[in-house]
């Protein structure tokens, strides 16, 4: 009998198409570099909802939101995934293969294994400490007194901060030694699945000290304004973080892509171990990010938005069995293509009769075109990208966007705009191209007569944080709970050595209303930071 192909998937969160080495000289990333020499860099490749839920169930479930429900990002209500829906490592596992998920995930519910055999949790905010391997792993070496797990997030969500713990002991490290120890207990015996999914570089920028200062006075990608007005939703996203001055925001910035370096190292671990157990040419790797990140681009960030910063993403193949080393593929696939891919390559079969929304990265034929979706009702916008144009509908307020790609490759020229006549058949074109994959793919109820649906443009929404620390509440122990630091302790250690960023000139309004912090914190908070500024 011949043995299955090794299978291992490393994801990374919010890591733009354009923040490796191989697509950018100035970003350092070695191994991702190496690993897509020894492979294939697919350069178009779209994320199909730029939010860290949807995009990661698209994944797992190889179906569309009007199958599994997430179109957002949307915590104010408790949803999940249909239990009835295949899933990928469920299917992998019927097919024989050990499966084992590795850091964050982010599927909701976040504890069900939907088909892992073994599941060890990393989260950004962790609904209970016992249910996060990775909090629990900090409890129990000496950082208990830790809430902000992974660096403060209000008010420093979008700010320079570092690393409060060593670096043998950061989250990314968490990741690949947890990987490492699972494929030493694998040794080869069993054809794996492996997901292994890092943090970074999501916000916040908690950068251990070894990278930290990995980009300072180095040129770094500027950011991209546009020409013509944005749509609401873009202009809406400006409300996210609004830095004291542009030291502040290019000192964000660095950090960005060091820690991007960081996730490299711990990558680069991986592939080694791989090496030492020879199963390196016997397993094939995928790498990706499950969206990006703006960065500042058309004076936006985070993600959520269609413009190539936000739904372009990093993707690199290597299996010997199908890719020439080295291969550059410009053919345009998305996050949906990866069940598909992985069923291949595993010889299983789909076992349901839901229309996937994707095929296998390796059919490199019709590749033509592919479709971005995110939100309902008003707040929801579809795209069709080309390599010719990208063409956008907004419901709120039916506003339109197209750009010419080949002409205006960073998208900074909606050609909507002044309404001009020579591109009209064009956006017909395009437009009629997304009611088409709205009707089989998209949301229900959002296409009537054949036209989209209309909605008025929404308020525009000002940007209230990311929420309150909720593990820490629920800890029922009371010697427990006291050992954790308050966190205006917690906010102005991460800072203390970021020189740059003085706390003085945040906003805490948000803190306040939401009673993270009182006046006197904030007082407290302000002092403490001009101390330690001042020593160094």
């Amino acid at each position: 009998m011949i043995k299955k192909p090794n299978i291992l998937i490393i994801t990374t969160d919010q890591q733009r198409f354009d923040a490796i080495g191989a697509i950018d000289p100035l970003i350092y990333s070695p191994n991702l570099d190496q690993l897509a020499k020894e492979g294939a860099l697919y350069t178009h490749t779209f994320t199909p909802n730029p939010v860290c839920v949807p995009a990661r169930q698209n994944i797992l479930t190889g179906l569309t939101a009007r199958h599994h429900g997430f179109d957002d990002n949307d915590f104010s209500q408790h949803r999940f995934s249909p239990y009835y829906l295949p899933k990928l490592p469920q299917i992998l596992s019927d097919a024989g293969y050990d499966t084992i998920a590795i850091g964050k995930l982010h599927f909701e519910p976040n504890r069900r294994h939907d088909g892992f055999h073994r599941y060890f949790m990393i989260d950004e905010v962790p609904r209970h400490r016992e249910e996060d391997d990775y909090a629990l792993y900090l409890k129990n070496n000496g950082y208990e007194h830790i809430s902000a797990l992974h660096g403060v997030r209000d008010p420093l969500y979008m700010m320079p901060q570092r690393s409060v713990v060593d670096k043998k002991d950061h989250g990314s490290t968490w990741v690949a030694d947890l990987t490492i120890e699972q494929l030493k207990i694998n040794g080869g015996k069993r054809p794996f699945f492996f997901w292994s999914g890092f943090v970074h570089p999501h916000p916040p920028m908690d950068v251990s000290d070894e990278f930290a200062d990995l980009y300072k006075d180095k040129p770094l990608p500027e950011p991209v304004q546009s020409i013509t007005p944005i749509s609401w939703l873009a202009e809406e996203n400006k409300n996210i973080v609004n830095y004291p001055n542009e030291d502040v925001f290019r000192r964000f910035r660095e950090l960005y892509f060091a820690s991007i370096a960081q996730v490299d190292e711990q990558i680069g671990r991986i592939i080694q171990t791989l090496k030492e157990l020879n199963l390196y040419d016997q397993t094939c790797i995928i790498f990706c990010s499950d969206h990006g990140e703006m960065l500042g681009d058309m004076s936006t960030y985070q993600k959520f938005l269609p413009y190539d910063g936000s739904s372009r993403v990093p993707f690199i193949v290597r299996y010997p069995e199908k890719i020439i080393p080295g291969t550059t593929i410009n053919a345009i696939i998305s996050l949906n293509d990866i069940m598909p891919t992985l069923l291949e390559i595993a010889g299983a079969k789909y076992p349901a009769s839901y229309p996937l929304a994707g095929k296998s990265v390796f059919d490199l034929e019709n590749r033509s075109e592919t479709f971005i979706e995110h939100g309902k009702h008003a707040r929801r916008w579809v795209s069709v990208v080309t390599h010719s144009y990208k063409y956008t509908y907004y419901y709120g307020g039916a506003f339109e966007e197209l750009f010419d790609l080949v002409n205006d490759p960073k998208e900074r020229v909606n050609m909507l705009v002044h309404n001009r006549s020579d591109v009209d058949n064009i956006r017909k074109l395009l437009r009629s191209k997304c009611i088409e994959w709205e009707l089989q793919f998209g949301l229900e109820d959002h296409i009537v007569d054949h036209d989209f649906k209309q909605w008025p443009q929404p308020q525009l929404r000002p940007f209230m944080g990311t929420g309150e620390l909720i593990f820490p509440k629920r800890i029922m122990d009371p010697k427990e709970k006291a050992k954790i630091q308050p966190l205006r302790g917690q906010i102005v250690n991460v800072v203390k050595d970021e020189p740059v960023l003085r706390l003085k000139d945040l906003d805490y309004s948000y803190m306040l209303q939401t009673h993270q912090l009182t006046e006197e914190d904030i007082a407290w908070i302000i002092d403490q930071d001009n101390i330690n500024k001042e020593r160094k």
